[in-house]
Formats: structure tokens, sequence, C-alpha cells
């Protein structure tokens, strides 16, 4: 139930599995991972990772995990995975040669439909979306732009759609939406459909639903969040 200690526990007992959940207090999953890097003596990460963002599904096995489960869980799927876990890993205690060909092909595969995946995720995001943005870890807007209609790296393009300027603007307002989403940010939460309005200087009044998750580099290390967003109709 602590994340910090998990490589401590590792180091004593030796797992031949960790069900590790990517989005937990203190220090998140891709850390934990790290760590037990550098305690593991065989080399072998014995890591199923959960998460329901379904960004961080290849980067968990480019960090070393050697599979994940999708949340909300499917309890079948669940005991399927960590039935086949256990057996490669036995294969690893057995023939460590033979192991990492049958790791190495199932990382291609499950990596080859983590892409197909993400591409119809993509797919879905601009079908469900006005505008994509990005923030860096100060909270400034680094990107926003319409899907399918060219980007902020197009020099022909302004950096910002009109939404994610208005979204930058100071005045306006609701207070209590935006200390509430300053909170889900502050803590390095995803959040689904989030609600916020202001009120133009004319009087007339906005809203807008994002959805966003954080942004972490190699070293884990916090450098933003990203996300999609939509202007509601007054």
């Amino acid at each position: 139930m602590n994340p910090l200690e998990v490589c401590a526990l590792h180091r004593k007992n030796r797992y031949d599995l960790i069900l590790l959940d990517l989005q937990m207090p203190g220090i998140d999953g891709f850390q934990v991972m790290e760590g037990l890097k550098t305690n593991d003596a065989d080399g072998y990460l014995p890591v199923i990772v959960l998460t329901a963002q379904p960004g961080h599904k290849l980067r968990a096995l480019q960090a070393g995990a050697k599979d994940f489960i999708s949340k909300p869980f499917d309890l079948v799927e669940v005991k399927t995975r960590i039935h086949n876990m256990l057996e490669v890993r036995l294969a690893v205690q057995g023939s460590s040669r033979n192991y990492n060909k049958v790791l190495e092909q199932t990382v291609q595969e499950r990596t080859a439909e983590l892409r197909e995946s993400e591409a119809r995720y993509r797919s879905l995001t601009e079908l469900a979306s006005d505008w994509y943005w990005e923030q860096d870890e100060s909270g400034n807007f680094t990107q926003g732009f319409r899907p399918g209609a060219g980007n902020a790296r197009d020099p022909g393009r302004p950096r910002l759609t009109g939404e994610a300027e208005r979204c930058r603007q100071t005045t306006g307002w609701n207070e209590a939406e935006r200390e509430a989403l300053r909170a889900k940010i502050a803590a390095r939460q995803p959040f689904l459909d989030f609600v916020f309005s202001r009120v133009n200087a004319d009087g007339s009044q906005q809203k807008f639903r994002v959805s966003g998750e954080p942004m972490f580099n190699q070293s884990c290390r916090f450098i933003g969040y990203r996300g999609i967003g939509v202007e509601l109709a007054a």
C-alpha cells in the first residue's frame, strides 16, 4: 500500500510478481520501477503495471514493465495475465537465453498492439475534441491546435488556437472552478471532462470542458500537462 516500501520489500522477499499501480501518492509507479532496477540481481523486473491512461502503457513497457492491465479490471483477464507472467518467470529461472527470446517477441507484439490502439485513440480524440493543448510545468500553454487542421508546429499557423488563447486569459474565470482544477494539477492527477466557465467583458459567458493528463520525461520529472478541450454551447 505504500510505494516507498516496495524496493526494500522486494530486496527482502524477492517477489516473483509485483502488481504496480502507476498512480500512487508520494511517488508514482515509474519512479518505483527505476528503484527496483537498481536492486534486482538477475536483471529481471517482475512487474505488471495497472493503469487507466492509454498513453502510459507504452511508456511503462519501455521503462521495464513486462505487461500491463487496464482499468477497470476484468477479473478473468487479470488472472490470465498473472498466470502467464508467472510461467514466464519460471522460464527465466530455468533458461535465461530462451526467456529473452520469448520476452523480446512478447514486447514486440505488445508494442505493436499498443501503437495500433494509440492510433485508434488519437483518431477518436480528433473526433471528440475542438482542440489539443499542452502546458509546461509552470502552467503556461506551449501548444494548442485543432486536430486534423495543422498544429502549432506548423510555422504557417498561429501558435495557439483561439480556444486555447481564451483559456489562458486571467480574468473573468469562476475562481472556485479554477481552484478545483489547480488542486488536481498540483496533485499531478489526470482529469476527465472538467467543466469551467468565464464571464467576458461584454457580460457574455463561455464554458469549456477539458480532459488532461500529466507528462513526465524519462527521468520521471514532471514536465507539464496535455489534453483535449471543447467549448460548450451557451
